[in-house]
């Protein structure tokens, strides 16, 4: 039986030189008596490299604040000074004895605790620190250096009302935990209440960030006042982490609702934001929930000294079965490992009459004297405080050897009958098992089978078998199966078209593909290959179309399939049409059929209106570009469809005057433009005197000019004034006028 005595470890795992600032924390409260309560923050941070101390101890570049928020006040009802915080080392302990914990690797916590005062209130409190950053070197995070942590608590107004105390978490996770090994950690809490616990997997907060100019705002490394809630959650890595699959693994990370167990097999090496969440319930009412955020290191951890041999089966006892058939000689595959650690090792096996023979060989070749039962063992780094062995047992049974045969006809499409020869020194009827492989997919597991192949081609079969002594051999023949078929069958994917038309043939015969030479004739003197072609016609008629089929292996058929094809005539549609250059003031549209061979004709107009005329005539309402769409049918019913497409552009005018007469008359009192303005994007109308002075402007086309100044100030004196014009049309063409208003009083 394989046992491990005493055995070491190493471990490779490297850490940045200068590691950020914390690693975890969680908040945590006890009420002493009504609204007074003691708070505790832990916190967690690597101490391996340059990274800044824990906030409001000596030295350290910040204080350490809390702040305390009420109900969904964004300003906090409180914010609390914490300083000299009780900071321990945290040995890196280690679950499997295996392992050498790594050197490089240092961990400190930092816990600051205060008692507070809080009215009993019918608002949540919420209780809150911020801090950024976390370690660059985190692998299931985007842009982890800049990810700051939030560590927060609420106290509900229920929670008030019976003086509740959160639960606390008992131990603290491992900080080494070792790739492909099975992970399990108690990561249960204790509640002094009483209270019912559940256990899961959440996202870790974030909060602050990495802006050292402005520490304190909110996107500052320390802020003060913290932030208000809620809060957002990390960034893990979209696609390939989550709250919920934060370290990957097969299986992945989870936790027992219940029990707090948390359970895995990592396969992926680095450092991992982790976060834990534990709910309290009273009466089935939320109480509470406490967060616990850390990072884990997983590492490659390499066990020291382990006896392995590469056999197919180890018994219910341990013992590593080498099973022979048919052969008295074997050469044992060591592989046993960490070979660096292994300074010796002894084969030993029992011969009968209490032989015994060793062997110091790293892959020990033995011969036995025939069939039977040979145990023996290997011993590793004997007499050493580092060992390990393993049993071993050498069963020498008779061989067997697989043998068949196959019988079918060539060329006619048919079943493949096999028959079994095998033969077994195990004595008559010692085989238990026979498998087939007929290398199309298929498999049986009768003695002497019969298959039908639907697919040709050099088929390797491969028949195993097995006796009563669990020995098993195998054998593989190619079987060429490359058969005619009994029945063509095709099925163009139309029987009637319209010239000029692409005619595809589906080729449903089995068995062929491509391996087949098969020779097309259209009826139409064109011919063609393969297995199902397309052929394209260009003239009218009834075709018969027929092929010729010959196998890889020289099977022929071939078929006719008389009038299979019927193509008729088709029209040619086509048109113009005037004028050619179209507006919202010409927009009427005369078309001119240019088709051949039409009986009927259908226009449509944008999906607006609708024709049957030959050449109709269609006024379009609105600007922009449109689709026209001419079906013209032959007497044959054949279709065939043309398209255009016009531009009804859309445009606006502008004309200026030039003279008026402001007396006030009713006639011609105003200067003001004519024209078509709607769709303007902008205009702009300026008006300047003799002296170069601005004396009326405008935005609205509509807008006209009295004389006077900006039509309320002073009379403008009889003469000439400068006019200039500016406008946009609908299509951010740039217009630019300039004329002469004349005034005449």
């Amino acid at each position: 039986m394989k046992k491990l005595v005493v055995i070491f470890g190493l471990v490779c795992f490297f850490l940045p030189l200068q590691a950020a600032h914390i690693i975890g924390g969680e908040l945590t409260y006890e009420c002493i008596s009504s609204g007074t309560y003691r708070f505790t923050l832990k916190l967690y941070r690597d101490c391996a490299g340059g990274g800044a101390n824990f906030d409001g101890a000596p030295n350290a570049p910040f204080a350490a604040t809390v702040s305390i928020f009420s109900g969904n006040s964004f300003l906090p009802f409180k914010v609390v000074n914490l300083t000299n915080p009780q900071v321990e080392d945290i040995p890196i302990a280690e679950s499997n004895p295996c392992i050498v914990p790594p050197g490089n690797i240092c961990v400190q916590s930092g816990v600051y605790t205060w008692v507070e005062q809080l009215p009993v209130s019918n608002e949540t409190y919420t209780i809150s620190y911020q801090r950024c950053c976390r370690n660059n070197t985190i692998s299931n995070l985007v842009n982890p250096g800049a990810v700051g942590s939030t560590y927060s608590v609420e106290i509900t107004p229920t929670a008030q009302g019976f003086c509740n105390s959160s639960p606390e978490f008992e131990n603290l996770p491992p900080i080494v935990i070792c790739s492909n090994q099975d992970l399990s950690f108690d990561f249960s809490a204790t509640d002094v209440d009483g209270d019912v616990l559940v256990y899961s997997l959440c996202t870790p907060l974030t909060g602050g960030g990495n802006d050292t100019q402005n520490p304190f705002t909110y996107g500052g490394v320390a802020p003060d006042p913290d932030a208000a809630p809620p809060y957002g959650g990390v960034p893990f890595i979209p696609g390939q982490f989550s709250a919920s699959n934060p370290m990957g693994g097969n299986p992945g990370l989870s936790i027992n609702a219940t029990s707090g167990l948390l359970t895995g097999f990592p396969t992926f090496t680095g450092q991992f934001v982790v976060g834990v969440c534990v709910e309290e319930y009273r009466n089935g009412e939320l109480l509470s929930t406490v967060t616990r955020d850390f990072q884990f290191n997983v590492t490659t951890c390499q066990p020291t000294v382990v006896a392995d041999i590469n056999v197919d089966e180890i018994d219910d006892q341990g013992v590593y079965q080498i099973k022979l058939c048919g052969d008295s000689s074997v050469v044992i595959d060591n592989q046993s490992y960490q070979a660096n650690f292994i300074n010796d090792w002894q084969w030993s096996l029992y011969l009968p009459e209490d032989t015994l023979y060793d062997s110091d060989n790293w892959d020990p070749a033995f011969d036995l004297p025939g069939l039977g039962t040979y145990p023996g063992n290997l011993v590793l780094n004997l007499g050493l405080f580092c060992t390990d062995t393993l049993d071993f047992e050498i069963t020498v049974f008779p061989g067997l050897n697989a043998q068949f045969d196959f019988v079918y006809d060539t060329c006619d499409y048919g079943p493949v009958t096999f028959l079994d020869y095998s033969v077994t020194g195990a004595g008559p009827d010692s085989l238990v098992s026979w498998a087939w492989d007929f290398g199309d997919g298929n498999e049986d597991e009768s003695q002497n089978p019969i298959h039908i192949y639907e697919i040709p081609g050099q088929l390797p079969v491969q028949l195993s078998i097995e006796d009563t002594n669990g020995c098993t051999t195998d054998t593989t023949q190619i079987v060429e199966f490359f058969p005619v078929p009994d029945l063509i069958v095709l099925e163009p994917n139309r029987f009637v078209g319209c010239v000029p038309d692409s005619i595809f043939f589906l080729n449903l015969s089995v068995p062929i593909d491509s391996t087949y030479d098969i020779l097309w004739d259209f009826g139409d003197d064109s011919f063609g290959t393969g297995v199902s072609p397309y052929h394209f016609y260009q003239d009218t008629g009834v075709f018969t179309v027929s092929l010729d089929i010959t196998s890889p292996i020289g099977c022929v058929t071939g078929a006719v399939f008389p009038d299979l094809i019927t193509m008729l005539p088709s029209a040619q549609a086509g048109f113009d049409y005037t004028p050619n250059i179209l507006s919202n003031f010409e927009s009427e549209v005369s078309f001119i059929d240019e088709s051949i061979a039409a009986a009927a004709y259908y226009w449509n107009f944008n999906n607006s209106s609708f024709s049957v005329l030959e050449e109709p005539t269609h006024t379009f309402v609105d600007t922009g570009l449109v689709e026209v769409t001419q079906i013209v049918t032959h007497q044959s019913g054949c279709r065939d469809t043309a398209y255009a497409i016009l531009d009804i552009e859309p445009r606006v005018t502008y004309y200026l005057p030039n003279a008026f007469t402001p007396n006030l008359d009713g006639i011609n009192d105003e200067y003001r433009g004519t024209g078509y303005f709607f769709g303007m994007k902008s205009f702009q109308i300026e008006i300047w005197n003799r002296y170069g002075e601005l004396v009326f402007e405008s935005s609205d086309p509509n807008e006209g000019w009295n004389g006077r100044k900006n039509n309320s100030g002073r009379e403008s004196q009889e003469g000439l004034y400068v006019v200039f014009v500016e406008y946009i049309t609908p299509r951010s063409e740039r217009i630019k006028l300039q004329g002469y208003a004349n005034l005449l009083r």
